[in-house]
């Protein structure tokens, strides 16, 4: 299932093309290593887009993002979550939760985790199909292994993960 044309792009990085941040269209077309890439976005970023619409703060806001959402889900090929993702997101899950254990046996019970079932997802999506993620919250993929992650402010080198405690 793999082709090294694809990204998957972690719903932070649509966020930040909505909030005028980030220009996704310029920094596919420009960037060396992400030119004539084909996005993606895994299930749980459609549900993650369409919660952000039902949060906004005002009526106006949520025109705006409704109308913003649409177009990403008209354009963007969604990736299932399916039997194969579900079992490499169990891998992933059970993994961190058995590092945040380690980390709390050695450190004490008052670190907070920084898990995420959401990113979990993402990276299990990114790891059946062989795609590394744009994000530009890579922290929140570090220590996931064999994820690859690619930051959209960066100059675009793809950056293997290295595994450790969950944060």
């Amino acid at each position: 299932m793999t082709s090294p044309m694809a990204l998957i792009v972690d719903t932070n990085v649509f966020i930040d093309a909505e909030n005028g941040r980030l220009d996704l269209d310029a920094v596919l077309a420009t960037q060396e290593g992400l030119r004539s890439k084909v996005v993606y976005m895994a299930a749980i970023t459609v549900s993650e887009l369409l919660a952000g619409v039902k949060l906004a703060k005002t009526a106006d806001e949520q025109i705006l993002r409704h109308a913003f959402v649409e177009k990403i889900l008209s354009h963007v090929p969604v990736l299932d979550f399916d039997t194969e993702v579900a079992r490499s997101y169990a891998e992933l899950y059970a993994f961190a939760l058995s590092r945040i254990r380690q980390s709390q046996q050695i450190q004490g019970q008052g670190k907070r985790s920084r898990l995420n079932a959401h990113d979990l997802q993402i990276a299990a999506t990114a790891l059946v199909y062989g795609f590394p993620v744009l994000t530009s919250n890579t922290l929140d993929f570090d220590g996931i292994p064999g994820v690859r992650v690619v930051n959209p402010f960066e100059n675009n080198h793809i950056h293997e993960s290295q595994p450790h405690p969950f944060k």
